[in-house]
């Protein structure tokens, strides 16, 4: 088995934060979780256990400037990691990289069995509130036994693990200089839409306010419209169609980075994941 951390930067984000130590210390071990709180006001989450956090000191800025930063520095930290782990998962606080349950392996088997060269990304499932047919979230509950659909976003197709130092683009959404690839039994499960009264609470959220991030905040909001209004499409052709489409689909501006070509295809999320996250 490969020597494996998981490492993270987050604010105002206990919620998630306290979740993603639950999922990935079981996975992983806590003593192989790295998280970074930016601002010295924030509070240690409660079950952070043997995890390795420490307090950053808080830039305020504009969100582009802010990511560039964050990701800059998480990249060295990983590049530092990588003297001691043989691979890295760079995630956000409200983001689960997950082996498909049909594999019959861990996380942290499935990830030592595979090549990694320099990256290897998850299918992006944007999970979101269904208006009229789910509740409210109830945090004591896993997510997934809550939400049936996801929104099969390339934006969430992300180059999360790596095997040798690279430099992440804003949100882990690229690296550069690399190309990325999708592996078939890898899922990142994005939570940031899971719940609408929750993203109404964020708007009244100064720091992110302040810092620009209103415009990131209304694309949660839509990912809840659409998965609420489209019909979702059954059955894992879909996952393989998609994972097939943004290994082919590039936009203009970014050629090593996934694609949907402007579809929005909503997914009803196989049964099998229910417990997991």
């Amino acid at each position: 088995m490969k020597k494996i951390c998981a490492l993270t930067m987050a604010r105002n984000d206990d919620f998630f934060l306290t979740r993603w130590i639950d999922y990935y210390g079981k996975q992983l071990g806590e003593e192989n979780l790295f998280i970074f709180l930016d601002g010295e006001d924030q509070p240690i989450p409660k079950n952070a256990g043997k995890a390795n956090v420490q307090h950053r000191k808080r830039v305020v800025e504009h969100v582009v400037a802010a990511e560039k930063r964050r990701l800059g520095f998480l990249s060295d930290v990983a590049a530092e990691l990588l003297q001691r782990y043989d691979i890295v998962i760079g995630v956000d606080a409200d983001e689960f990289l997950v082996a498909d349950p049909r594999c019959g392996k861990s996380l942290a088997a499935y990830l030592s069995e595979i090549t990694i060269s320099p990256s290897v990304s998850g299918l992006g499932m944007d999970v979101g509130q269904h208006l009229q047919t789910e509740a409210k979230l109830d945090g004591s509950q896993p997510f997934l036994s809550q939400r049936e659909y996801a929104l099969l976003s390339s934006r969430y197709t992300k180059p999360s693990v790596i095997s040798r130092p690279v430099r992440w683009g804003s949100g882990f959404h690229r690296i550069r200089g690399h190309n990325f690839r999708i592996d078939s039994n890898l899922f990142l499960f994005h939570f940031g839409s899971v719940d609408y009264d929750m993203i109404q609470a964020r708007f009244l959220d100064k720091d992110r306010m302040a810092t620009g991030r209103e415009r990131h905040i209304r694309k949660r909001a839509r990912t809840i419209d659409i998965i609420t209004n489209k019909r979702a499409r059954t059955g894992d052709k879909w996952l393989s169609l998609a994972r097939f489409i943004q290994t082919w689909i590039r936009p203009i501006y970014a050629l090593n980075k996934p694609a949907m070509a402007d579809w929005k295809l909503v997914v009803k999320i196989p049964d099998r994941f229910k417990s997991i996250v």
